[in-house]
């Protein structure tokens, strides 16, 4: 039996933890999110917030592949017509905060070409957790990464039912992906430090939303607690 250390209760809460049935998923971690002029850096925020995850992500990515384990990456993005794109998620994003003039959005051309549109630089998944041949890559339109894609079929032919999430933002991709799981029967692990806000009072409080009802949508741990086990 193995378990890793975290709240509210030791995960997996089997104990059944293994490389055929255990997968990390790495969320969006693009350049548009965390990268000098994409999408998040348009908008005004900090990107050293979103950037801080990307050296724990590192090191866990590592020990799953060496571990034989699972690997799966997701990333946010449309088609190039925007065929995709809901109209109120394309104005929302042109708004400035408060309102006022439009800004650069969603399908518009910035410094990493089209914000957000597939096959663009700034919707690439960055150099540093680049994925490895042979390890999936979700594209999803929107928020969750079960939403119009086919992440839960790849789950169930692979035999998954343990999913540890990492990536980018910890309250909107990352807790919507979770949420999403949980409501399927995944058991859950989200790693608070492999995970990022633009805001770290969101990123609180969205790991503390897990811990709530006995882990309510699974168990929150670090990289270091999951590591000891892995090694």
């Amino acid at each position: 039996m193995s378990l890793i250390a975290s709240d509210p209760y030791p995960w997996p809460y089997d104990g059944d933890l293994r490389p055929e049935n255990t997968t990390l998923i790495v969320i969006d971690m693009q350049t548009d999110f965390c990268g000098k002029g994409g999408y998040i850096d348009l908008l005004g925020y900090d990107i050293s917030n979103s950037r801080a995850c990307i050296e724990p992500i590192s090191r866990v990515l590592q020990a799953f592949r060496k571990g034989g384990y699972h690997v799966i990456h997701t990333r946010e993005g449309h088609r190039p017509d925007l065929a995709d794109l809901p109209a109120n998620k394309r104005w929302r994003s042109r708004r400035l905060q408060g309102g006022g003039p439009a800004q650069t959005g969603i399908g518009d051309l910035g410094p990493c070409g089209r914000v957000l549109v597939r096959g663009e630089p700034g919707w690439d998944i960055i150099p540093e957790l680049k994925p490895l041949e042979g390890e999936p890559i979700i594209d999803k339109p929107g928020k969750g990464s079960f939403c119009a894609t086919d992440l839960d079929l790849i789950l169930r032919q692979r035999g998954i039912r343990n999913i540890v999430l990492t990536g980018i933002t910890t309250d909107v991709c990352v807790h919507t992906t979770m949420r999403e799981a949980n409501d399927r029967g995944y058991e859950c692990l989200i790693l608070g430090d492999c995970c990022a806000a633009t805001d770290m009072g969101n990123h609180q409080a969205a790991l503390k939303m897990v811990t709530m009802q006995n882990g309510v949508f699974g168990a929150v741990s670090t990289s270091r607690a999951l590591l000891e086990v892995l090694g």
